[in-house]
């Protein structure tokens, strides 16, 4: 393609480029508001860098996406935080939220649908992070959860409350999932020893909102993602003089033992946007964990962060920039301060043909309750491409001094599993500041 006709292929970003915002509303008409062009940008990722204000909210008002990455891995909440205007910000982590919201209402249909055709089932699992450092471990959680599956109803019994003061709070907690319900009040989490519930809420109050601001204007940004292109599995074996492949018991399930080698973690931290204090505090609070002492973490809590000075804008045309070579363009916005770094994990894995529940089907539960950040990572590894079975437990290293186990003890399908689990007792109170954090 001639540099002519390139030129002209993006001209709703052309006009992004330029601020052009009159133009811009004539071409959304048109033009599509996701096309990415040679360096992977979106011309709401344009819009973000140049700092044009006006073209940002008419691109988010035509559904321009927040969450798609550039060829460099970077999204236009990532950009904008870069930039550091505060209410460029705001307009779209708002954006995020609802487009996230929407995503997860389309796909409900089908997520409701499998989970009916579906047998019932109870399923127990126990996962806990270890380490070989003392003050590390104890620090560290560990639990056992129950689920309950009843047509589309999803019930998940944990003892993990909250974690305060350096310490996790113990109790007796439930949360309830009716896919008949509608969204915002389709998920409720029960205290069953103080027998009061909360309906989770649906949206996030402006103070959440703000407050999550001032945390992403005062930390790096942060794109990881797990490379799985040189993954390789290999039979664990056992014995010192015949040596055999590793077969053990998991719960009840016979298990095959892999070694995982090839899984890599690439990580890319930016904090150009970040004064020298911010690094100094964000690096006690991490050292501070990974040691086990709480010393650091003390006045950690944000400040409600004031917009920066925007960049120098930069001399550049928009021939340059569609010009240059694919995915290496000029840089837009602030300078760039950024690190890079990779790393190898060669994790455990223990796959059972015995277990009756399939890997798809186990995605399909995982999507409801991977808002339950521990289980997010999980529903990540068991979308690879696994050796045959089911993965009834996986040991993978998340620190050099931490590893996270996740362990399948029991399944049983049940035909008869009572209504009265998924539903809130007659005798608890609503409580809607009980679990400040949902």
């Amino acid at each position: 393609m001639d540099d002519l006709n390139l030129i002209q292929r993006y001209s709703l970003h052309e006009r992004t480029f330029s601020g052009d915002v009159r133009e811009v509303a004539v071409l959304l008409r048109t033009h599509d508001v996701c096309q990415k062009d040679i360096h992977g940008n979106t011309p709401l990722h344009l819009a973000v860098m140049l700092g044009h204000k006006e073209c940002i909210q008419l691109l988010l008002a035509h559904g321009a996406p927040v969450k798609v990455k550039n060829a460099l891995g970077w999204s236009p909440l990532a950009e904008a935080i870069s930039f550091g205007n505060r209410q460029t910000i705001a307009s779209l982590l708002r954006k995020l939220k609802q487009q996230s919201r929407e995503a997860m209402e389309t796909r409900r249909p089908d997520l409701v649908r499998a989970l009916n055709q579906m047998g019932d089932f109870f399923m127990e699992l126990k996962w806990d992070f270890q380490s070989w450092v003392p003050l590390v471990s104890r620090l560290l959680p560990s639990d056992i959860c129950r689920i309950h599956k009843k047509g589309s109803s999803i019930r998940l019994d944990t003892t993990l409350v909250d974690f305060n003061d350096m310490r996790w709070e113990r109790g007796d907690v439930s949360f309830i999932f009716n896919g008949n319900a509608k969204p915002s009040q389709s998920l409720t989490v029960l205290d069953n020893e103080q027998n009061v519930y909360q309906n989770v809420r649906y949206e996030e109050t402006e103070a959440e909102i703000e407050d999550e601001i001032d945390l992403l204007m005062s930390s790096d940004i942060v794109s990881v993602q797990m490379s799985t292109k040189s993954i390789t599995f290999n039979r664990a074996q056992t014995g010192w003089i015949f040596r055999g492949d590793r077969t053990e018991m998991v719960g009840p399930f016979l298990a095959d033992f892999y070694f995982i080698n090839g899984l890599v973690l690439e990580s890319r931290k930016r904090r150009e946007h970040l004064t020298q204090e911010d690094v100094i505090k964000n690096k006690a609070i991490i050292e501070s964990f990974t040691k086990g002492n709480a010393t650091g973490l003390e006045n950690s809590e944000f400040q409600r962060r004031h917009s920066l000075s925007a960049p120098v804008t930069p001399h550049i045309t928009w021939e340059e920039y569609i010009t240059a070579p694919v995915g290496k363009p000029p840089h837009l916005g602030r300078h760039m301060v950024s690190k890079e770094s990779s790393k190898n994990f060669k994790a455990i894995l223990a796959m059972s043909e015995e277990f009756p529940l399939s890997v798809e089907s186990l995605l399909n539960v995982l999507e409801v309750i991977a808002p339950f950040k521990h289980f997010n990572k999980l529903r990540e590894f068991v979308q690879m491409k696994l050796p045959p079975g089911f993965p009834v437990k996986i040991d993978i290293p998340i620190l050099p001094t931490v590893t996270a186990r996740i362990t399948f003890q029991d399944f049983q399908f049940k035909n008869e599993i009572p209504d009265s689990l998924f539903e809130i007792p007659s005798n608890y109170q609503e409580d809607p500041t009980r679990f400040p954090d949902l």
